[in-house]
């Protein structure tokens, strides 16, 4: 597969990415039916297939349950491999979302998706929207954190 340029930070991307919000969670998706999340050995080999396959662009979430500790876990030394996009801004708890775009949950955020990750740095994050984009982006502290993050090399 073809890797395409990730807007203008040179980062080579495949244009198809996998999706790992059922690595980790399966309360309050919207998929038709009830599923079970993978055993680990599942998750490596669809990994494994995915990079066969050309896709090096992994989707996560703190709000994608147990996706990202997963990722942290299985990637290990492969985690050069791979393009990580995560998000911030939706927190998933006790069955139910809820949303923080200000500043400093932001950077919590990102410094724990390192943690949880392990990795010293994510290749892309999102927010992830409640559906008010331009409040979020003309009040809150989101955009700014991520500016910091960025200036900061994270």
């Amino acid at each position: 597969m073809e890797l395409r340029r990730l807007g203008s930070t040179g980062i080579g991307v495949s244009p198809l990415g996998l999706g790992t919000v059922k690595l980790g969670r399966n309360q309050q998706v919207k998929y038709p039916s009830a599923f079970e999340l993978p055993a680990d050995e599942e998750v490596r080999g669809l990994l494994d297939l995915a990079r066969e396959l050309g896709i090096n662009l992994l989707d996560t979430a703190p709000a994608y349950g147990s996706s990202q500790e997963r990722l942290g876990r299985l990637l290990g030394e492969r985690r050069r491999e791979w393009v990580i996009v995560s998000k911030v801004g939706e927190v998933f708890e006790n069955g139910a979302s809820r949303f923080d775009f200000s500043f400093d949950h932001t950077v919590a955020t990102v410094e724990q998706s390192l943690s949880t990750l392990k990795t010293d740095y994510l290749d892309c994050v999102l927010i992830h929207s409640d559906g008010n984009d331009l409040r979020i982006l003309e009040n809150e502290g989101a955009l700014d954190a991520l500016r910091e993050l960025k200036r900061r090399g994270l």
